[in-house]
């Protein structure tokens, strides 16, 4: 499929390129979507049990498990957001699809390869501007805080989406155990890069390790998730495991993962891809449909299981993936076309 450059659209309402209503006037999307299909129930005339059975479905419950890996279930998310009513991604698509250029650059290698990976024993280091450094073992990760299901959109920078349901817990429960100092202000994460058990480290691709990283207010945002599992099973090696983050308002790349260091900071942290285009991804990210990547529109998104492959109907992209109630208060009044 071939990209063609096409200049970032400005929102003509707006000097900044982007005009941010406040989140009351604004509708979540789980509401609406709840709202439009028990009208529907209604107008066919279901009632009684149909009703009731809507009401009380466990939206959680679409996940069923692949029974693949060891069982990681989750408690429904009361987190406002985090439950997407959205089709699932099939778990073979979820698995089988990936960017993981540790284990490869085409999408079938990290399930082909990433069998090397070695997830126990697993640390992950807390380091920085925090009065409580430490290791952290996965299975204390693990026990810190309950585990929740969150069924996120996940959209990703080349134009493809999936809806996924992760297993995991805010990563505010670990910062808040870690007691951030005042001049803590980005959180970077630092991901595996063990060129033993993973093929593709040293290529020069990326500079490895790969790291990432969040202003403190996103990694302290609820729906930024410290995720062990997906589809009520621990992470498959391809999915990055054994911990990985996933912040859903942004593109997927943001998203590390097989993380091993976690270092609070006072200066904005360099990133992998950022370091190595940093005209084409910035620190921010966010999905913006009004913001292109210098080669291809970011307007519409590919939803892989749809069918019609590479072309498969688009489908419009929404701002910050569809959770701008939720975290557009987070960047009002910021040029999202210089913080892309």
């Amino acid at each position: 499929m071939s990209f063609h450059s096409r200049p970032i659209r400005r929102n003509s309402s707006s000097d900044n390129g982007f005009t941010h209503p406040l989140s009351s006037e604004i509708t979540p999307r789980a509401a609406y979507e709840s709202r439009r299909d028990m009208l529907k129930l209604m107008a066919g005339g279901a009632a009684g049990a149909a009703l009731a059975g809507f009401a009380s479905r466990e939206a959680w419950a679409q996940a069923e498990r692949p029974n693949k890996l060891a069982p990681l279930p989750g408690a429904k998310s009361a987190v406002p957001g985090a439950m997407s009513m959205e089709k699932l991604t099939d778990y073979k698509d979820a698995s089988t699809y990936n960017n993981y250029y540790e284990f490869g650059t085409d999408k079938a290698d990290p399930a082909k390869n990433a069998g090397t990976l070695k997830t126990r024993p697993w640390t992950v280091e807390v380091e920085g501007l925090v009065k409580k450094p430490g290791k952290y073992g996965i299975e204390d990760l693990l026990k810190l805080s309950a585990q929740e299901e969150r069924i996120y959109r996940l959209r990703c920078v080349e134009g493809w989406s999936m809806v996924i349901p992760w297993v995991g817990y805010s990563l505010a429960e670990l910062i808040k155990k870690v007691e951030p100092q005042g001049n803590a202000k980005f959180v970077e994460f630092v991901t595996l890069a063990d060129p033993k058990t993973m093929p593709f480290v040293g290529s020069r691709v990326l500079d490895w390790p790969y790291t990432e990283g969040l202003r403190m207010d996103e990694a302290m945002h609820p729906l930024t998730l410290l995720a062990f599992g997906m589809y009520g099973e621990v992470l498959p090696n391809q999915n990055g495991a054994p911990v990985r983050l996933v912040v859903p308002w942004k593109y997927g790349f943001k998203s590390a993962k097989s993380i091993v260091k976690i270092r609070f900071v006072e200066k904005e942290p360099s990133t992998a891809w950022n370091k190595a285009a940093a005209n084409e991804y910035g620190f921010y990210s966010n999905v913006n449909p009004n913001v292109d990547h210098p080669r291809w529109s970011q307007a519409t998104e590919r939803r892989i299981g749809d069918g019609g492959g590479l072309f498969a109907k688009r489908r419009k992209t929404e701002m910050f993936n569809g959770y701008e109630a939720q975290v557009g208060q987070l960047y009002a009044g910021m040029d999202l076309k210089k913080n892309y």
